[in-house]
Protein backbone atom coordinates (compact mmCIF):
# COMPACT_ATOMS: atom_id res chain seq x y z
CA UNK A 1 0.00 0.00 0.00
CA UNK A 2 1.07 3.80 -0.86
CA UNK A 3 1.67 6.52 1.18
CA UNK A 4 1.52 9.68 -0.01
CA UNK A 5 3.36 12.99 1.40
CA UNK A 6 0.52 15.62 1.14
CA UNK A 7 1.71 18.88 -0.45
CA UNK A 8 -0.01 21.31 1.72
CA UNK A 9 2.13 19.67 5.01
CA UNK A 10 5.41 21.73 4.37
CA UNK A 11 3.16 24.83 4.17
CA UNK A 12 1.23 24.14 7.33
CA UNK A 13 4.36 23.54 9.33
CA UNK A 14 5.75 26.76 8.09
CA UNK A 15 2.43 28.90 9.86
CA UNK A 16 2.76 26.33 13.14
CA UNK A 17 2.72 28.44 16.51
CA UNK A 18 2.16 31.75 14.94
CA UNK A 19 -0.61 33.21 17.26
CA UNK A 20 -3.33 31.77 14.45
CA UNK A 21 -5.67 29.05 13.92
CA UNK A 22 -5.19 26.65 11.21
CA UNK A 23 -8.16 25.22 9.45
CA UNK A 24 -7.66 22.49 6.86
CA UNK A 25 -11.01 22.13 4.46
CA UNK A 26 -11.80 18.91 2.49
CA UNK A 27 -14.24 16.39 1.64
CA UNK A 28 -13.95 13.04 3.69
CA UNK A 29 -11.95 10.55 3.30
CA UNK A 30 -9.60 13.12 1.54
CA UNK A 31 -7.09 12.66 3.86
CA UNK A 32 -7.72 14.89 6.23
CA UNK A 33 -7.16 12.87 9.65
CA UNK A 34 -4.29 11.16 8.06
CA UNK A 35 -2.76 14.37 7.65
CA UNK A 36 -3.26 15.55 10.91
CA UNK A 37 -1.95 12.52 12.85
CA UNK A 38 1.34 12.91 10.95
CA UNK A 39 1.19 16.57 12.32
CA UNK A 40 0.69 15.29 15.70
CA UNK A 41 3.15 13.09 15.67
CA UNK A 42 5.92 15.85 15.29
CA UNK A 43 4.43 17.37 18.69
CA UNK A 44 5.22 16.00 21.78
CA UNK A 45 2.05 17.46 24.12
CA UNK A 46 -0.72 17.47 21.93
CA UNK A 47 -4.10 15.69 21.98
CA UNK A 48 -6.30 14.86 19.22
CA UNK A 49 -10.27 15.43 19.32
CA UNK A 50 -12.41 13.94 17.07
CA UNK A 51 -16.33 15.87 16.65
CA UNK A 52 -17.76 12.97 15.39
CA UNK A 53 -17.47 11.51 18.87
CA UNK A 54 -20.72 13.15 20.43
CA UNK A 55 -19.12 13.59 24.15
CA UNK A 56 -16.19 15.24 22.75
CA UNK A 57 -18.58 17.56 20.13
CA UNK A 58 -20.60 18.73 23.40
CA UNK A 59 -17.08 19.27 25.12
CA UNK A 60 -16.41 22.36 23.14
CA UNK A 61 -19.50 23.42 22.36
CA UNK A 62 -20.34 26.89 23.83
CA UNK A 63 -18.35 26.92 26.64
CA UNK A 64 -15.87 29.08 28.23
CA UNK A 65 -12.47 29.86 27.60
CA UNK A 66 -11.85 28.57 31.23
CA UNK A 67 -13.67 25.59 30.39
CA UNK A 68 -11.72 24.81 27.40
CA UNK A 69 -9.04 25.32 28.91
CA UNK A 70 -9.71 22.21 31.82
CA UNK A 71 -11.13 20.18 29.19
CA UNK A 72 -7.84 20.47 26.74
CA UNK A 73 -5.67 20.37 29.95
CA UNK A 74 -1.74 21.35 29.56
CA UNK A 75 -1.80 20.73 25.40
CA UNK A 76 -0.02 22.92 23.68
CA UNK A 77 -0.99 21.38 19.89
CA UNK A 78 -4.20 21.10 19.73
CA UNK A 79 -6.13 19.22 16.49
CA UNK A 80 -10.21 19.45 16.53
CA UNK A 81 -10.91 17.44 13.60
CA UNK A 82 -14.75 17.54 11.86
CA UNK A 83 -15.13 20.81 13.64
CA UNK A 84 -17.85 21.75 11.76
CA UNK A 85 -20.33 19.58 13.46
CA UNK A 86 -19.55 21.76 17.01
CA UNK A 87 -22.47 24.78 17.15
CA UNK A 88 -20.48 28.08 16.87
CA UNK A 89 -17.13 26.61 16.13
CA UNK A 90 -15.77 30.36 15.16
CA UNK A 91 -16.35 31.23 18.78
CA UNK A 92 -14.81 28.29 20.66
CA UNK A 93 -11.27 28.44 18.52
CA UNK A 94 -11.46 32.33 19.04
CA UNK A 95 -11.56 31.99 22.58
CA UNK A 96 -8.34 29.65 22.32
CA UNK A 97 -6.66 31.73 20.44
CA UNK A 98 -7.50 35.08 22.10
CA UNK A 99 -6.70 33.56 25.49
CA UNK A 100 -3.95 31.34 24.77
CA UNK A 101 -1.58 32.24 22.04
CA UNK A 102 0.55 29.96 22.76
CA UNK A 103 -1.83 26.78 22.15
CA UNK A 104 -1.77 25.81 17.66
CA UNK A 105 -5.27 24.75 17.51
CA UNK A 106 -5.63 23.18 13.90
CA UNK A 107 -8.97 22.60 12.48
CA UNK A 108 -10.67 20.48 9.66
CA UNK A 109 -14.35 20.63 8.53
CA UNK A 110 -15.60 18.20 5.89
CA UNK A 111 -17.87 20.82 4.64
CA UNK A 112 -16.45 24.83 3.58
CA UNK A 113 -20.33 26.30 4.64
CA UNK A 114 -21.10 25.67 8.27
CA UNK A 115 -17.45 25.66 9.09
CA UNK A 116 -16.52 28.81 7.25
CA UNK A 117 -19.58 30.80 7.98
CA UNK A 118 -19.39 30.22 11.39
CA UNK A 119 -15.63 31.32 11.60
CA UNK A 120 -15.60 34.14 9.44
CA UNK A 121 -16.16 36.67 11.62
CA UNK A 122 -15.04 35.07 14.79
CA UNK A 123 -11.87 34.31 13.15
CA UNK A 124 -11.22 37.21 11.01
CA UNK A 125 -7.17 37.92 10.85
CA UNK A 126 -6.69 34.75 13.16
CA UNK A 127 -6.36 32.01 10.72
CA UNK A 128 -4.59 30.21 8.20
CA UNK A 129 -6.71 28.30 5.87
CA UNK A 130 -5.83 25.53 3.35
CA UNK A 131 -8.23 23.23 0.86
CA UNK A 132 -7.10 18.95 0.76
CA UNK A 133 -8.16 17.70 -2.39
CA UNK A 134 -7.73 14.25 -3.72
CA UNK A 135 -4.76 13.29 -4.09
CA UNK A 136 -2.67 15.65 -7.16
CA UNK A 137 -1.04 14.50 -9.89
CA UNK A 138 2.05 16.66 -8.51
CA UNK A 139 1.77 14.54 -5.04
CA UNK A 140 1.76 10.89 -6.63
CA UNK A 141 4.70 11.65 -8.73
CA UNK A 142 6.38 11.66 -5.53
CA UNK A 143 6.16 7.69 -5.42
CA UNK A 144 5.25 6.52 -9.12
CA UNK A 145 7.12 7.32 -12.27
CA UNK A 146 5.77 8.85 -14.96
CA UNK A 147 5.34 6.21 -17.00
CA UNK A 148 3.09 4.56 -13.65
CA UNK A 149 1.51 7.57 -13.42
CA UNK A 150 0.01 7.57 -17.48
CA UNK A 151 -0.20 3.88 -16.85
CA UNK A 152 -2.98 4.55 -14.97
CA UNK A 153 -4.49 7.32 -16.87
CA UNK A 154 -7.60 5.47 -17.28
CA UNK A 155 -7.83 4.54 -13.89
CA UNK A 156 -7.89 8.06 -12.85
CA UNK A 157 -10.88 8.87 -15.30
CA UNK A 158 -12.84 5.90 -14.13
CA UNK A 159 -12.32 5.88 -10.81
CA UNK A 160 -11.02 9.25 -9.60
CA UNK A 161 -7.73 10.02 -7.35
CA UNK A 162 -8.92 9.96 -3.42
CA UNK A 163 -5.74 8.34 -1.46
CA UNK A 164 -7.38 5.01 -0.63
CA UNK A 165 -8.06 4.37 -4.29
CA UNK A 166 -4.56 4.82 -5.60
CA UNK A 167 -2.78 3.61 -2.40
CA UNK A 168 -4.82 0.25 -2.75
CA UNK A 169 -3.79 0.39 -6.88
CA UNK A 170 -7.17 0.63 -8.00
CA UNK A 171 -8.49 -2.51 -6.18
CA UNK A 172 -12.37 -2.78 -5.79
CA UNK A 173 -12.70 0.49 -6.98
CA UNK A 174 -15.98 0.38 -8.44
CA UNK A 175 -17.66 -0.39 -5.64
CA UNK A 176 -15.56 1.99 -3.04
CA UNK A 177 -16.73 4.81 -5.23
CA UNK A 178 -20.04 4.02 -5.28
CA UNK A 179 -19.75 3.74 -1.32
CA UNK A 180 -18.08 7.04 -0.84
CA UNK A 181 -20.94 8.63 -3.41
CA UNK A 182 -23.68 7.37 -1.07
CA UNK A 183 -21.94 7.63 2.48
CA UNK A 184 -20.71 11.39 1.70
CA UNK A 185 -23.35 12.54 -0.68
CA UNK A 186 -26.08 11.73 0.83
CA UNK A 187 -25.75 11.64 4.59
CA UNK A 188 -23.60 14.16 5.10
CA UNK A 189 -24.24 16.96 2.91
CA UNK A 190 -28.11 16.65 3.43
CA UNK A 191 -27.98 17.59 7.13
CA UNK A 192 -27.06 20.75 6.24
CA UNK A 193 -29.69 23.34 6.05
CA UNK A 194 -32.23 20.86 6.74
CA UNK A 195 -32.44 19.15 3.00
CA UNK A 196 -35.08 17.18 2.57
CA UNK A 197 -35.10 15.65 -0.46
CA UNK A 198 -32.15 12.82 -1.21
CA UNK A 199 -33.97 12.25 -4.82
CA UNK A 200 -34.00 15.93 -6.05
CA UNK A 201 -30.36 16.47 -4.97
CA UNK A 202 -29.48 12.91 -6.97
CA UNK A 203 -31.18 13.89 -9.61
CA UNK A 204 -29.50 17.09 -9.70
CA UNK A 205 -26.64 15.31 -9.38
CA UNK A 206 -26.90 12.96 -11.72
CA UNK A 207 -28.02 15.63 -14.61
CA UNK A 208 -24.70 17.72 -13.69
CA UNK A 209 -22.75 14.74 -14.78
CA UNK A 210 -24.28 13.98 -17.84
CA UNK A 211 -23.30 17.85 -18.68
CA UNK A 212 -19.45 17.89 -17.55
CA UNK A 213 -17.68 20.17 -20.79
CA UNK A 214 -20.88 21.83 -21.56
CA UNK A 215 -22.52 24.86 -20.69
CA UNK A 216 -25.42 24.46 -17.67
CA UNK A 217 -28.70 26.29 -17.84
CA UNK A 218 -30.24 26.71 -14.44
CA UNK A 219 -33.49 27.76 -16.03
CA UNK A 220 -33.44 24.09 -18.15
CA UNK A 221 -32.51 22.02 -15.19
CA UNK A 222 -35.61 23.76 -13.40
CA UNK A 223 -37.75 22.68 -16.24
CA UNK A 224 -36.74 19.33 -15.99
CA UNK A 225 -36.68 18.14 -12.92
CA UNK A 226 -40.25 20.41 -12.04
CA UNK A 227 -38.58 22.68 -9.17
CA UNK A 228 -37.81 26.30 -9.22
CA UNK A 229 -34.63 28.32 -10.08
CA UNK A 230 -33.59 29.20 -7.00
CA UNK A 231 -33.88 25.68 -5.75
CA UNK A 232 -31.67 24.39 -8.47
CA UNK A 233 -29.27 27.46 -7.47
CA UNK A 234 -29.88 26.48 -3.58
CA UNK A 235 -28.47 23.28 -4.24
CA UNK A 236 -25.85 23.49 -6.90
CA UNK A 237 -24.26 26.38 -4.48
CA UNK A 238 -24.18 23.49 -1.23
CA UNK A 239 -22.76 21.02 -3.71
CA UNK A 240 -19.94 23.42 -4.50
CA UNK A 241 -19.42 23.98 -0.67
CA UNK A 242 -18.80 20.83 -0.01
CA UNK A 243 -16.11 20.05 -2.42
CA UNK A 244 -18.34 18.01 -4.94
CA UNK A 245 -18.47 20.56 -8.45
CA UNK A 246 -16.61 23.43 -9.10
CA UNK A 247 -17.91 26.32 -11.56
CA UNK A 248 -16.15 27.83 -14.59
CA UNK A 249 -17.62 31.33 -15.46
CA UNK A 250 -17.58 32.35 -19.25
CA UNK A 251 -14.88 34.76 -20.50
CA UNK A 252 -17.12 37.75 -21.80
CA UNK A 253 -15.39 41.26 -22.41
CA UNK A 254 -15.07 42.72 -25.92
CA UNK A 255 -16.82 40.31 -28.84
CA UNK A 256 -20.54 40.44 -29.18
CA UNK A 257 -20.62 36.73 -30.58
CA UNK A 258 -19.23 35.54 -26.84
CA UNK A 259 -21.13 33.07 -25.06
CA UNK A 260 -21.50 35.59 -21.23
CA UNK A 261 -24.28 33.92 -19.28
CA UNK A 262 -24.26 29.97 -19.07
CA UNK A 263 -21.36 27.93 -16.34
CA UNK A 264 -19.67 24.78 -16.90
CA UNK A 265 -19.81 22.33 -13.98
CA UNK A 266 -17.38 19.69 -13.51
CA UNK A 267 -16.45 17.68 -10.05
CA UNK A 268 -13.85 17.32 -8.23
CA UNK A 269 -13.34 13.49 -8.32
CA UNK A 270 -14.29 11.17 -11.79
CA UNK A 271 -15.00 8.80 -9.50
CA UNK A 272 -17.74 10.44 -7.78
CA UNK A 273 -19.07 11.45 -11.06
CA UNK A 274 -18.95 7.89 -12.53
CA UNK A 275 -20.40 6.41 -9.55
CA UNK A 276 -24.04 9.01 -10.05
CA UNK A 277 -24.30 7.20 -13.49
CA UNK A 278 -22.94 4.07 -12.62
CA UNK A 279 -20.51 4.00 -15.41
CA UNK A 280 -16.98 3.03 -14.88
CA UNK A 281 -16.69 1.09 -18.83
CA UNK A 282 -13.21 1.61 -20.18
CA UNK A 283 -12.75 4.76 -22.50
CA UNK A 284 -12.98 2.47 -25.79
CA UNK A 285 -16.11 1.78 -24.31
CA UNK A 286 -16.89 5.49 -23.77
CA UNK A 287 -18.52 8.14 -25.87
CA UNK A 288 -17.55 11.16 -23.36
CA UNK A 289 -14.00 10.29 -23.04
CA UNK A 290 -12.94 14.10 -23.98
CA UNK A 291 -14.68 15.35 -21.56
CA UNK A 292 -13.56 13.48 -18.88
CA UNK A 293 -10.39 13.99 -20.00
CA UNK A 294 -11.54 17.98 -19.84
CA UNK A 295 -12.75 17.52 -16.65
CA UNK A 296 -9.44 15.26 -14.93
CA UNK A 297 -7.23 17.90 -16.49
CA UNK A 298 -9.41 21.04 -15.29
CA UNK A 299 -9.45 20.13 -11.72
CA UNK A 300 -5.66 18.62 -11.50
CA UNK A 301 -4.98 22.21 -12.62
CA UNK A 302 -6.56 23.65 -9.95
CA UNK A 303 -4.75 21.67 -7.33
CA UNK A 304 -1.78 22.39 -9.28
CA UNK A 305 -2.25 26.11 -8.64
CA UNK A 306 -3.53 25.94 -5.49
CA UNK A 307 -0.72 23.91 -3.94
CA UNK A 308 2.01 26.05 -5.94
CA UNK A 309 0.27 29.07 -4.39
CA UNK A 310 -0.92 30.27 -7.45
CA UNK A 311 -4.26 31.99 -7.92
CA UNK A 312 -5.32 32.67 -11.46
CA UNK A 313 -8.55 34.20 -12.29
CA UNK A 314 -10.09 30.72 -14.21
CA UNK A 315 -13.12 30.66 -17.23
CA UNK A 316 -14.13 29.02 -20.58
CA UNK A 317 -14.60 30.71 -23.69
CA UNK A 318 -17.16 30.08 -26.39
CA UNK A 319 -18.81 32.06 -29.13
CA UNK A 320 -22.40 31.44 -30.84
CA UNK A 321 -21.04 30.62 -33.87
CA UNK A 322 -19.02 27.43 -31.35
CA UNK A 323 -15.87 28.43 -31.29
CA UNK A 324 -14.09 27.88 -28.20
CA UNK A 325 -11.29 27.44 -25.86
CA UNK A 326 -11.85 24.88 -22.93
CA UNK A 327 -10.18 26.72 -20.38
CA UNK A 328 -8.48 30.54 -19.68
CA UNK A 329 -6.35 31.29 -17.01
CA UNK A 330 -6.03 35.32 -16.38
CA UNK A 331 -2.94 36.67 -14.31
CA UNK A 332 -0.30 39.30 -14.44
CA UNK A 333 -2.39 40.78 -17.33
CA UNK A 334 -2.24 37.77 -19.65
CA UNK A 335 -4.39 35.17 -20.69
CA UNK A 336 -3.55 32.00 -21.41
CA UNK A 337 -5.74 29.64 -23.03
CA UNK A 338 -5.66 25.87 -22.94
CA UNK A 339 -7.86 23.45 -25.39
CA UNK A 340 -8.32 19.73 -24.29
CA UNK A 341 -8.24 16.76 -26.95
CA UNK A 342 -8.40 13.33 -25.84
CA UNK A 343 -6.63 11.68 -29.07
CA UNK A 344 -6.14 15.23 -31.41
CA UNK A 345 -2.46 16.38 -32.27
CA UNK A 346 -3.60 19.67 -33.47
CA UNK A 347 -6.83 22.22 -33.50
CA UNK A 348 -7.28 25.03 -35.46
CA UNK A 349 -6.83 27.91 -32.64
CA UNK A 350 -9.47 30.97 -32.82
CA UNK A 351 -8.08 33.96 -34.46
CA UNK A 352 -10.20 36.33 -33.18
CA UNK A 353 -9.45 35.64 -29.21
CA UNK A 354 -5.97 36.32 -30.00
CA UNK A 355 -6.59 39.26 -32.42
CA UNK A 356 -8.78 40.75 -29.70
CA UNK A 357 -6.79 40.13 -26.27
CA UNK A 358 -3.59 41.36 -26.36
CA UNK A 359 -0.88 39.00 -24.62
CA UNK A 360 -2.85 35.86 -24.91
CA UNK A 361 -2.18 32.20 -26.01
CA UNK A 362 -3.81 28.83 -26.67
CA UNK A 363 -2.18 25.74 -26.07
CA UNK A 364 -3.29 22.23 -27.13
CA UNK A 365 -3.33 19.75 -24.13
CA UNK A 366 -3.31 16.25 -24.68
CA UNK A 367 -1.91 12.51 -23.86
CA UNK A 368 1.59 13.25 -24.69
CA UNK A 369 1.96 16.81 -22.67
CA UNK A 370 -0.89 16.68 -19.84
CA UNK A 371 2.10 15.55 -17.53
CA UNK A 372 3.92 18.34 -18.36
CA UNK A 373 1.25 21.17 -17.76
CA UNK A 374 -0.26 19.38 -14.44
CA UNK A 375 3.42 18.31 -12.55
CA UNK A 376 6.04 20.30 -14.42
CA UNK A 377 8.57 19.18 -16.58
Amino acid sequence: MKFFNRSIQPQIEAKLFKGKAIIIYGPRQVGKTVLCKTLLKQQENSIYLNCDEPDIEKALTEKTSTALKQYIGKKNFVIIDEAQRVKNIGITLKLLIDNYPEMQVIATGSSSFELANEISEPLTGRAFEFQLFPLSLEEMSQEMSRIEIHRNLNNFLRFGSYPEMVANDFENAKESSTLLAQNYLYKDILKFENLKSPELLEKILQALALQIGNEVSYTELASLLSVNKITIEKYIDLLEKSFVIFRLNPFSRNLRKELGKMKKIYFYDLGIRNSLIQNFNTMELRNDTGNLFENFCISERIKYNVYNGESPNIYFWRTYDKKEIDFIEEQGGKLAGFKFKWKKDRFKKPDEFLKTYANSSIELINQENYLDWLVGK
